[in-house]
């Protein structure tokens, strides 16, 4: 008996001591641990797996460890461009202000990371990039299409897409220039019957 009730208390001790060592464990060490499990791949493609899976932590601390923004992978994406074409606030923010990026660098498609975030509806990214100012807001990719021409032809009218076409006109998109189809962000609009925001882009003319 005494025998069962001494291998109870050092079971209890040990698993004590465990949840004690685990919730107090280094918080950097976790997230190196996390990042030497990505199956040893180098920094920078261990970075591109943490903004994939928006593990924010992570990111900043490869970031922090040189890991770099601009490593382009088989998609032709980089973090950077990924961090924004995706939404990934945070991370993005994070690369502004502690990476050096390289704004030449273009997606599969010719285009920044500003086109595909304002495409997706992700006002909150779309501010961030117009707020730093190192993007051109009227780039065109391979089709032609601008961030504007973007939010309206492949957007859907919503009230998001309404708010982001004011920001680009606000920071001075042109609403006038054409894609490849000899089509502007005006005549998607009046294609597809988006009266608030042919009022935004007409204000502007």
């Amino acid at each position: 008996m005494n025998k069962v009730f001494i291998f109870l208390s050092l079971f209890l001790i040990i698993l004590v001591f465990g949840i004690y060592f685990y919730t107090n464990h280094n918080k950097e060490d976790v997230i190196v641990s996390n990042t030497q499990n990505i199956n040893t791949q180098n920094k920078s493609d261990a970075l591109m797996i943490a903004v994939q899976s928006n593990d924010i932590e992570t990111a900043k601390y490869l970031i922090d460890q040189g890991a770099n923004v601009n490593m382009l992978d088989s998609l032709h994406d980089t973090p950077y461009l990924y961090a924004g074409a995706e939404g990934r606030l945070e991370i993005l923010d994070y690369m502004y202000q502690n990476a050096e990026i390289d704004y030449d660098i273009r997606n599969r498609y010719g285009g920044n990371t500003l086109i595909p975030a304002a495409e997706k509806g992700h006002i909150d990214t779309v501010r961030l990039i117009l707020d730093y100012g190192k993007e051109p807001i009227d780039l065109q990719n391979n089709f032609g299409y601008t961030a504007l021409i973007e939010a309206v032809a492949l957007g859907d009218g919503s009230e998001v897409y309404q708010d982001i076409v004011k920001l680009l006109i606000e920071h001075g998109a042109d609403p006038t220039l054409q894609d490849n189809s000899q089509k502007s962000a005006i005549d998607y609009a009046e294609q597809y019957n988006y009266t608030s925001i042919l009022e935004s882009l007409k204000s502007q003319q």
